[in-house]
């Protein structure tokens, strides 16, 4: 699964992926997972995952369909101490056995962050470097990856789709229309591990620099880059698709 798949042209993955989505409006996120292990995406599908709020539900389910799944997973090197816990904790009580880790660029951090206080003068430098170009690094060599967003996250994912094109690839959000209550049922059924951040107020976990406890009636990701406009890193945005061309 090193190697980068052949891969469709831009249009061609807009019209799967909105004939999976089409296809699956009435799936359930296992149902949405088993599909594109098994027929849609075999052998050229990972997940990504920032082992963050709420990733325990996603990769619970995925470790039911195939525990050597690969999962990417982003060290941006501003992570809380529990986040990098938690990966390892999880990690084991799934008996997940391809965690891929990427990391910033050495030489773009020595260039343009060589104090580690670029996040304080501008935010979207900071995850271009730390966040979209690794990432774009890690997802590159499949055809497709699950992410864990959900609709109800913020405004900006309100009509998120289950599929999604990025470029040649596509993403798929299984737990696209799960609620908070989904999360917490299936959480609490399968006795599954929390976040230890989460018991303190952070509802959306980043970078520690970045992140900030949510306040009472505020939507789960008010807490990231609290104070300004700013609502997405940018893996989740065209920069990713950029970034992923840049790699090719």
């Amino acid at each position: 699964m090193d190697a980068t798949p052949a891969l469709p042209d831009g249009q061609a993955a807009i019209d799967l992926a909105a004939r999976l989505d089409a296809l699956h409006q009435a799936s359930t996120p296992q149902e949405i997972i088993s599909a594109a292990v098994h027929d849609a995406f075999r052998g050229t599908i990972a997940a990504v995952s920032s082992f963050g709020a709420d990733s325990a539900v996603l990769l619970h389910m995925i470790a039911q369909v195939d525990r050597a799944l690969p999962i990417v997973f982003l060290d941006t090197g501003k992570h809380f101490g529990e986040t990098l816990d938690y990966r390892d904790a999880l990690a084991e009580d799934f008996g997940l056995t391809d965690i891929r880790v990427v990391t910033p660029d050495e030489a773009a951090l020595e260039r343009l962050d060589p104090k580690g206080l670029l996040h304080q003068t501008d935010t979207d430098a900071c995850c271009e470097i730390r966040k979209v170009e690794p990432m774009a690094r890690g997802v590159a060599p499949f055809g497709a990856w699950f992410t864990g967003r959900k609709r109800f996250q913020a405004a900006t994912r309100a009509a998120l789709p289950a599929f999604e094109a990025v470029g040649p690839r596509v993403r798929i959000n299984p737990l696209a229309r799960w609620t908070t209550h989904d999360l917490a049922d299936y959480m609490r059924n399968h006795a599954l591990r929390e976040n230890p951040l989460v018991a303190y107020g952070y509802l959306s976990i980043g970078c520690f620099p970045c992140t900030q406890v949510v306040r009472p009636g505020e939507d789960a990701r008010s807490g990231r880059w609290a104070g300004k406009a700013k609502t997405e890193c940018g893996i989740h945005l065209p920069g990713l698709d950029r970034s992923l061309n840049a790699t090719s």
